[in-house]
């Protein structure tokens, strides 16, 4: 699997194929994070072989859905359990998002993983998700968010340069610095 761009949230309910002993047979529910729901049948079929004596040829996707974020204009906190396979063995991880959505704070895991555990999308399996609150907190990261009186200070402001204009002066050089504080 590849993570290209956002990961989405599907829905997928499956269930082993009807036979005539068993014609309505027991029905599974997943909730799966991918980016199409292509990739979310396909992660859906792979979980269902670990964990019941289903797969593809012998099973039925019933459903697939898109889960949808209701309220997506408050940044929140996530808490994200997940187990990944390294080059030494298999690890247990909990993580903590600020996002928007709960996807936009999977999609910030993947990306972290790539980058500080060198860890291929495939070997990901998010265990459990939850929306924290700020008491939740264990990471000192996102405590620091979580104050009532937050402030993002610009103690050193630079202008950014318009078209066919510099950066910091109208000309390109000059015998005095650029004022960068304006506190």
């Amino acid at each position: 699997m590849t993570v290209a761009g956002k990961m989405r949230q599907y829905q997928v309910v499956g269930r082993k194929a009807g036979t005539d002993e068993n014609p309505n047979p027991e029905a599974y529910r997943m909730i799966i994070f991918a980016p199409n729901a292509v990739i979310a049948k396909s992660k859906f079929w792979y979980y269902m072989h670990q964990f019941r004596k289903m797969k593809k040829t012998t099973g039925e996707i019933l459903d697939c859905v898109e889960i949808v974020e209701k309220n997506a204009r408050i940044v929140k906190n996530y808490g994200i359990w997940l187990r990944y396979s390294s080059r030494s063995g298999t690890h247990n991880m909990y993580r903590e998002y600020r996002d928007l959505k709960l996807t936009g704070a999977v999609t910030q895991l993947y990306n972290e993983m790539a980058g500080r555990h060198r860890t291929r999308p495939r070997s990901i399996q998010i265990i459990r998700t939850a929306a924290l609150e700020a008491k939740d907190l264990k990471r000192v990261n996102g405590m620091q968010f979580a104050k009532r009186n937050v402030k993002f200070p610009l103690p050193h402001r630079v202008s950014s340069g318009k078209r066919n204009m510099k950066a910091l002066s109208g000309s390109t050089f000059t015998t005095n610095r650029p004022t960068t504080y304006f506190g």
